[in-house]
């Protein structure tokens, strides 16, 4: 029962909306999974959901485009196009046999993703299984990231092992066998 003088709360400002809420869940889930078990064990967390929402987005492109497969340029692409979506904004830079150079200056994130370096399993899962899954495999290298406090974000997607990608420190992801 409201009091005559209490103020109706759906007329007070208060930053509290369901996209900035739920930034914020999850940036708090991967700071307490850092905290508790590691950055390391807290990545390997959210590379799997990560790995399970790659499977999704490229199951919707697949059939939106009526494709059963993509190629390396539909594959950038996609990951430029699937960014773009949740407010990202990547761009390929580069782009030859051996890897896609992507950059970004907008994290799907914003300001959650400083100092949660986890977080960014999810574009590395999402891009390595999407580019694996069409392609064979992928290394996904995160160079600069917005979460470690970098500018912006440069990731490389290596289409193929060569010494280049060997040299890098990063993930490799693979087809699996029932893609093949």
């Amino acid at each position: 029962m409201n009091k005559p003088d209490a103020p109706d709360l759906a007329q007070i400002d208060l930053p509290l909306e369901r996209d900035d809420f739920m930034r914020s869940m999850i940036r708090e889930l991967a700071g307490t999974l850092e905290d508790i078990i590691g950055l390391d064990e807290a990545a390997g967390f959210i590379s799997i959901v990560g790995q399970h929402l790659g499977r999704e987005i490229e199951q919707s492109y697949k059939t939106a485009l009526g494709v059963e497969r993509f190629d390396a340029a539909q594959v950038a692409r996609i990951l430029v196009d699937l960014k773009a979506r949740i407010r990202g904004d990547f761009r390929v830079t580069e782009m030859d046999e051996t890897k896609i150079v992507l950059e970004n200056r907008a994290c799907p994130f914003a300001e959650k993703v400083r100092d949660r370096p986890s977080m960014c399993m999810m574009t590395s899962n999402v891009f390595g299984s999407i580019t694996a899954n069409n392609l064979g495999y992928a290394k996904v290298v995160l160079e600069e990231t917005i979460a470690r406090g970098d500018p912006g974000c440069r990731v490389l997607v290596y289409l193929k092992p060569v010494p280049e990608s060997e040299a890098r420190e990063g993930r490799e992801y693979y087809q699996p066998p029932e893609s093949a």
